[in-house]
């Protein structure tokens, strides 16, 4: 199915373009990293995230002509909302070389036909001695990576088409015929791509980028074993055997491999389990500080030697079958020096080794039955303190959770937050801590109606504080009140807000925090609304996301009006928030109505200006209208979004 390599001479009949070498190199410098992006989207992912990045630079990089011409695939109309490549031949042109490869890749090996290029590792590029993936995305990423895996290569490019490139289903059958398939194919694989949920923004996500990288070390221990073998091949061969009867400096037991560590104490140490530190049992209760750094070392398993060596081993340099995950701007580097054991024990079905190094959390888990399928999971906890520090989850399995709790904690219990008159159900916790299973919000499927939201109640001296799992190694601190200075959380706050906690999965969460900023009596005589802004603050203090939620009177949950990532209001710094949505009457009428903090002095919209923080202005059905806001100081208040 190649195209066919013209000779530099008349165009061919039928007007097809002719595009020369020049050209198509040109789209492809130009489009680089899309086609790449393109490529790596359609390839299997059976291929592994490493070999599926350098398996589309192959690809892409071998899009050029073999020859100094070559005929352009069929024209394509333009499409609304695409971008001026649609009518490049050169873009087209590469642009199919890209994708019949890419679909070529997936195809099963035969006994009884010559593999094709695209089905074997690339030559070119290689990289030595590292894995190379995308950067990891959130829970929306990963589902789509899961669907689009369940799709066939053919629909896989089909979706991409669609999404990536805003090509309509004629466009996209024709460049599917012109990249090998059948029409029979293409429509099929049309079919099963608009049967998939339309996730297409997504695409252009971080996680789909095989031109922004991360890179982690291969399996060193293998790659070392694989090294000794060819120096001893080697030396066999040039010397005959000479260098075995050598006495007193022959090869090391490591042969001419490094050392993984450098020759330094803190190196040597942060591998040695005799040198982690243990705190004692009683520790936390003379210490002025309530923190990790208190924790006593607990769990069954604090005197297996092996397994330590094991999870240090793993930390310091994971292996190929590690399953390794980090919250966003946590560091997934080695330990700098002798860490602290929080936690070693038998879990459920697994071994679970829990340590801190004083920015870091970090869980070691291994099956019972061997070390094939361990895991290696990093949550960044520094300046963590008091409830922030209360709990970390030990283990997850079939859509519960366990908690691992403080030393000063007291009591446990778990409670809905959707069903805030409900009594706490107490939880039953081990002699080490460890609380009995609960379900977790945080594993839900996302597709399921929010029903419930089950939150941690740990009860110490000071109280009773609420925490929620969002899917990361220590829950989120629950608040409520003025951002600047906010209280522990009481159900009652959270009852209309708690499934938009949904939204800060995996993303790095300390706290969130729940404000009622103003209540508004609507229009007519439709009864009072409320407004809520959630605040979730971050570990590593950038990237906070902030929900302006609106609750219409008798309504059981809020909706979202309005959010955003980074932006300073409801925040301590900047408690100022103002939101506006569209809201219809019992009569039938739309509104805009606005909500703003007590800071706002007076709002305008639809060319109404009504002093104080509340507005309702009549607007016509799916209007464009521009919200504003100014305090009584004249700063103007720009509405989240």
């Amino acid at each position: 199915m190649q195209s066919k390599v013209q000779q530099p001479s008349p165009p061919p009949s039928g007007g097809a373009d002719v595009i020369d070498v020049e050209q198509a190199e040109a789209a492809l410098v130009e489009h680089y990293p899309r086609l790449v992006r393109l490529a790596y989207l359609v390839l299997p992912p059976g291929l592994g995230r490493n070999r599926r990045v350098l398996t589309a630079h192959s690809v892409t990089q071998r899009a050029l002509p073999r020859g100094r011409t070559a005929t352009a695939p069929p024209a394509l109309p333009a499409q609304r909302g695409s971008a001026p490549r649609t009518g490049d031949p050169g873009y087209a042109y590469v642009r199919l070389k890209v994708l019949r490869s890419a679909l070529e890749a997936g195809l099963p090996l035969r006994r009884a036909a010559w593999p094709k290029r695209a089905q074997l590792p690339p030559l070119l590029p290689q990289v030595w001695g590292l894995r190379l993936f995308p950067k990891s995305g959130g829970a929306d990423e990963l589902a789509l990576d899961q669907r689009l895996s369940a799709l066939s290569g053919p629909a896989r490019a089909a979706y991409v088409l669609r999404g990536l490139e805003h090509l309509d289903g004629t466009a996209v059958r024709t460049v599917l015929t012109a990249a090998g398939c059948t029409a029979e194919e293409a429509a099929a694989a049309l079919a099963e791509a608009d049967g998939t949920e339309v996730l297409y923004g997504l695409l252009e996500s971080p996680e789909f980028d095989p031109c922004s990288l991360h890179a982690r070390p291969t399996d060193l221990m293998r790659r070392r074993q694989h090294a000794k073998a060819a120096v001893a091949a080697l030396a066999a061969l040039l010397v005959c055997g000479a260098l075995l009867g050598l006495p007193g400096s022959g090869w090391s037991p490591d042969g001419a491999a490094a050392p993984p560590y450098a020759q330094n104490p803190a190196g040597q140490a942060a591998l040695d389990p005799g040198k982690l530190t243990r705190v004692p049992p009683a520790a936390w209760q003379s210490s002025a500080r309530t923190d990790f750094s208190v924790w006593p070392a607990r769990g069954s398993l604090t005197g297996d030697t092996a397994l330590l060596r094991r999870a240090l081993a793993v930390w310091a340099r994971p292996g190929e079958s590690v399953q390794v995950s980090a919250t966003p701007g946590t560091p997934a580097g080695a330990p700098p020096g002798p860490a602290q054991l929080l936690y070693a024990g038998e879990v459920d079905q697994a071994r679970i080794v829990l340590l801190y190094d004083g920015l870091r959390i970090v869980r070691y888990a291994e099956p019972k039955s061997g070390t094939s399928g361990a895991a290696l999971d990093f949550a960044r906890v520094d300046g963590a303190t008091g409830p922030q520090a209360g709990a970390v989850v030990i283990d997850r399995s079939d859509g519960n959770v366990r908690y691992l709790t403080a030393p000063w904690v007291t009591g446990a219990a778990v409670r809905d937050l959707l069903k805030p008159d409900a009594a706490a159900q107490r939880l039953s916790r081990t002699k080490d801590g460890m609380t009995s299973p609960f379900p977790s919000p945080a594993v839900a499927p996302a597709d399921r109606p929010c029903t419930s939201w089950h939150v941690l109640a740990l009860t110490d001296s000071a109280g009773t504080r609420y925490s929620t799992d969002l899917g990361e190694l220590v829950p989120a601190h629950l608040t409520s009140g003025r951002p600047d200075a906010p209280g522990e959380a009481k159900p009652a706050d959270w009852a209309a807000t708690a499934c938009s906690l949904a939204a800060a999965r995996s993303h790095g969460v300390s706290t969130v925090n729940s404000w009622a900023y103003a209540r508004q009596t609507l229009p007519e005589a439709n009864g009072t609304a409320a407004w809520v802004c959630n605040r979730a603050e971050t570990w590593r203090g950038g990237g906070p996301r902030t929900l302006a939620l609106f609750r219409a009177p008798g309504a059981s949950a809020a909706v979202v009006a309005a959010k955003s990532e980074g932006a300073p209001a409801c925040g301590g710094r900047d408690a100022r928030v103002l939101a506006g949505v569209r809201w219809k009457s019992r009569g039938g009428n739309w509104y805009l109505v606005a909500g703003g903090s007590t800071q706002v002095d007076s709002v305008s919209a639809a060319g109404s200006t009504v002093p104080g923080n509340l507005l309702a202005v009549r607007v016509a059905r799916g209007a464009d209208v521009a919200l504003t806001g100014v305090t009584t100081g004249g700063v103007r208040v720009s509405p989240l979004r």
